[in-house]
């Protein structure tokens, strides 16, 4: 199987979407997977030793936490699928345009709160700002899409 002709662009076509360049599109994928397993190994392997003989407002805040970067990392994955299923022809644009593939989880997510709380532990706090940062910017990207497609 040959690389697609999307492959062989360096930068995107007048008209089309800054998403639609494959290094773009790789480079926030590839952070996202990261910052997944990151956060997947944190909740598996850290979170509970973090936990340890702290007040159980801190564990519930800890907890709290960790979901909301579970939220934010899975929201932006999900809506990269979908644009990789447009750029596999598996989906259109306007059904990528749709709520269903829409980011969500906008209040919960886009809250900056987190990382200056000291008695989080320091890589928890890390992936807070780490993800918000990526959360946002899918947003910026998503409107920016939408503009580019409408």
């Amino acid at each position: 199987m040959g690389p697609t002709r999307a492959a062989f662009r360096s930068r995107p076509e007048k008209g089309s979407s800054l998403l639609e360049s494959n290094a773009f599109f790789d480079r926030t994928y590839e952070e996202t997977m990261a910052l997944l397993v990151e956060a997947r190994n944190y909740v598996a392997f850290q979170e509970a030793k973090d936990q340890r003989g702290l007040p159980p407002q801190v564990r519930l805040q800890i907890s709290y936490e960790s979901l909301r970067v579970t939220s934010r990392l899975t929201q932006v994955m999900a809506w990269l699928l979908a644009l990789k299923a447009v750029h596999a022809h598996e989906l259109t644009a306007d059904q990528v345009l749709g709520e269903q593939f829409a980011l969500s989880g906008g209040a919960i997510c886009s809250d900056p709160s987190g990382p200056d709380n000291g008695e989080l532990p320091s890589g928890l706090r890390s992936l807070l700002q780490r993800s918000h940062s990526l959360y946002m910017r899918a947003e910026r990207l998503e409107e920016q899409y939408r503009r580019s497609v409408a």
